[in-house]
This record gives C-alpha cells, sequence and structure tokens, in this order.
C-alpha cells in the first residue's frame, strides 16, 4: 500500500495549494490513501461542510484535526454523519464527532486515528497515549494498517509518542506546527515516524498567516486578528509505500518559484 499524509491545509491558499500540487503527486507517486489534516482550511481557522467536500473532491480520503476543530459553528451540524471528518479521539467523551475510523481501501483496512498532545495545548483532554492503547485493543487484529495524526505543539511529545506506539502503528505523522520537520524515520519495530509534516498553503508566512498580524502582536501584546497570507503555493506530505519485504519513505515539498 501507498499512503500519502498530507499536511496543515491553510484556508484558501491551501486548497489552492492542493488544487496546483495533489494531481501531479498522485500521477507520480500513485498514492492508494490520502489522509490530510483540514482544521485550518476553512479561513485558517476550522472546516466548513462546504470546503470538506471540496477536500474529498479532490481525491482525499480521510480529514483529521486538531484544536481548531470546533471553530466554526456549523461543525457541529455535520461531524456526527461524517466518517471521513476525524476529530482528537482524547477529547472529553461528550465531544462531537468521532476520534478514529476504519476505512477500506484495494481490499485492506485501514484505521486512522485522530489524537492531540496535551504540552501547551491549553485544553483539558485525556491522556493521547492510554487513549491510543484503548483504540488499539478493539482494533488490532481486524485492520491492516494503522496511521495516526498526532497534532501537539511539543517535539519532544510527539517523539515520545512514536516510540510509544512503535510496531502497532504503521505511521505516525505530526501535525500542528506548520513546520516540517527533517526527521523522517523508520523506527526500531517499523512504524514510519516523522515530527511534524508541515504546511500546505502560502510559501511566505508566519505558519500560514500574514507576517504583519503576528509582528504586530509580538511588538505590541496587543490582539490582532490574523489572515491567512496569499502568493506563492506551497505543499508539504510525507510518502510512505509499505510491502511485505521493506518500507520507503520520502518527505514531499512543492512550491511555486
Amino acid at each position: 500500500m501507498k499512503f500519502l499524509c498530507i499536511g496543515d491545509v491553510m484556508g484558501r491558499t491551501g486548497r489552492n495549494a492542493l488544487k496546483r500540487f495533489l494531481p501531479d503527486v498522485i500521477k507520480e507517486y500513485s498514492p492508494d490513501f490520502i489522509v490530510l489534516n483540514g482544521e485550518n482550511a476553512a479561513g485558517g481557522f476550522g472546516i466548513t461542510k462546504k470546503v470538506f467536500d471540496e477536500l474529498i473532491s479532490l481525491g482525499v480520503d480521510v480529514i483529521t484535526s486538531g484544536n481548531h476543530i470546533y471553530d466554526k459553528k456549523e461543525i457541529v451540524q455535520f461531524i456526527d454523519n461524517e466518517t471521513r471528518l476525524l476529530r482528537p479521539a482524547n477529547y472529553p467523551p461528550q465531544a462531537l464527532g468521532r476520534g478514529y475510523g476504519i476505512y477500506e481501501k484495494n481490499g485492506k483496512k485501514i484505521a486512522v486515528i485522530n489524537l492531540m498532545g496535551r504540552a501547551f495545548m491549553g485544553i483539558p483532554l485525556d491522556c493521547p497515549f492510554r487513549k491510543f492503547d484503548e483504540i488499539y485493543e478493539e482494533i488490532k487484529g481486524s485492520v491492516d494498517y494503522i496511521i495516526v495524526d498526532f497534532h501537539a505543539e511539543a517535539t519532544s511529545e510527539k517523539a515520545a509518542f512514536g516510540f510509544y506506539v512503535d510496531g502497532r502503528a504503521d505511521i505516525v505523522f505530526g501535525t500542528h506546527s506548520h513546520v516540517a520537520t527533517a526527521d523522517e524515520i523508520i523506527l526500531p519495530e517499523g512504524t514510519v515516524y516523522i515530527t511534524d509534516v508541515g504546511l500546505t498553503g502560502p510559501k511566505y508566512s508566519v505558519i500560514g498567516m500574514n507576517p504583519e498580524e503576528p509582528i504586530r502582536k509580538f511588538l505590541t501584546g496587543m490582539p490582532v486578528k490574523y489572515e491567512v497570507a496569499k502568493g506563492e503555493l506551497l505543499f508539504q506530505a510525507l510518502f510512505v509505500e509499505k510491502t511485505d519485504e521493506k518500507t520507503d519513505i520520502k518527505r514531499i515539498k512543492l512550491q511555486e518559484e
């Protein structure tokens, strides 16, 4: 199986980057299954039904999320009905939506688990490590592959989680920082890991936003309204091919010059 894990899509610019680069990536790598973090896909904060449908129409199989999943009010109207849209599984049990799903593609069953770290996130969450254990006990033996989007701020928490699930999850890709890391690796027990897969959106930005606004906030300490940057496009993802004999991984970065 060939998997493509796409970094956080930032607003309309990120969606334009998908439309610009994803067809070429599909043509070159022929992924069987595409996972994308879409929690910033609508205006940089949250996701709407219209944007969800747009992303799915581009060939995406599952959309994961994180701390911005509930930013758009309309999410409550459709998140329970969309099996291909996930929120972090370690949100409190009363939270709307689902934290993982099992999907069938090319005769294989693929579990996608969405989890969120607790360090510096400011949200009351259950332990993502123990939540993975709980889900793993439910699904082990019934799926062929397990993919985890670990949405977290602290690189140490992400790395610790990667080693914690090594040999149980097939792929762990980090999201949230919007800055791609160069540490893609196959861990000792076979799990593919990367701390952060990066950003799909504006090439010249501060984690996807117009630089002027965060600069002003750092200089003044005053509240500032952030806007998704425009301009040249950037696409970042992780490609993984797993066979019985070996695992190949490749970090992808495409951009407009």
